[in-house]
């Protein structure tokens, strides 16, 4: 079954939880690149993610979220592009089976394009198709750019991700709450530019990650849903809660039973995707499988 068989025969398709916080308390230390684990500890890679199958997930994302070379240039890793990416398919791929399919998980280049910062357009569009083509040479299902907080560099990536395949694109956009009401990303755009975006290159699905935990997410869904021109199907992967320090340590608040009195309004919001972000586990997915059991 393909992610589009999915969204058809499945009221509520079930994603993944985090990888990166799931990694540091597996031991990645501060500043260490998680994604060059896929390469010197895929095991641990490997059991993150089959955890999440495990809870009823129903895709896995690659951990390739920095995995461009932009990104992975800050550790001194660009020419090991393709081995990362490549290698994080294999684990997860490994973890799946033929139980959940696997998105290759495309995020920002942490740079600024330009006028705003030294980033050219050519830079990020090439970076971007450096880091697809290798995602899809290695056999993932589907690409998922999410993360995203300008909507120029979104649709690069987008652009890049469509010249080296034909495979359903997720566009996802981190967008936070002001106290006006409104939703906005650190670029100061709003949902609405996901969703026109995502129309006009032709995704599979559109949505929002990360920035805020589930309390807060369905109103975005809303307004995602709101300002959509057709049924393009909704994605939301709010992490658990917003983050706090706790004796030194990062610690997200939001519990598994926090997502289960909150995923139900996100599907009523018009959610039909729904995964975890940041700070989630295994059980919190659990808990969005048996809602979407429930359905």
């Amino acid at each position: 079954m393909d992610f589009l068989n999915l969204l058809e025969t499945k009221a509520v398709v079930v994603g993944d939880g985090a990888m990166g916080t799931r990694l540091i308390a597996r031991g990645l230390a501060a500043g260490e690149c998680g994604e060059l684990w896929n390469v010197e500890n895929p095991e641990a890679v490997e059991a993150i993610q089959r955890e999440y199958v495990e809870a009823g997930a129903d895709y896995l994302l690659t951990n390739t979220f920095g995995g461009n070379p932009v990104a992975l240039r800050r550790h001194g890793l660009a020419e090991r592009t393709e081995d990362v990416n490549t290698a994080a398919v294999e684990a997860a791929r490994r973890a799946a089976g033929d139980r959940a399919l696997v998105f290759g998980d495309v995020g920002p280049t942490g740079a600024l394009l330009e006028p705003l910062g030294a980033l050219t357009e050519g830079t990020a569009r090439e970076a971007f198709r450096r880091q697809v083509a290798a995602l899809v040479e290695a056999g993932v299902d589907a690409i998922i750019c999410e993360t995203f907080e300008s909507s120029a560099e979104l649709r690069l990536a987008l652009e890049a991700a469509r010249e080296c395949c034909d495979l359903p694109l997720i566009a996802s956009m981190k967008f936070t709450p002001e106290p006006s009401g409104r939703y906005r990303s650190m670029m100061g755009e709003a949902p609405e530019n996901v969703i026109r975006l995502a129309e006009q290159c032709g995704c599979a699905a559109v949505g929002t990650n990360c920035g805020q935990g589930i309390e807060t997410m369905p109103g975005l869904v809303a307004e995602l849903a709101r300002v959509r021109s057709g049924p393009l199907p909704l994605m939301v992967q709010p992490n658990a809660g917003v983050p706090g320090l706790v004796g030194g340590e990062t610690v997200y608040p939001e519990t598994p039973a926090d997502f289960a009195r909150y995923v139900p309004a996100l599907h009523e919001a018009g959610a039909r995707i729904i995964g975890g972000c940041c700070g989630t586990t295994a059980e919190h997915i659990r808990v969005i499988r048996s809602f979407a059991d429930s359905l």
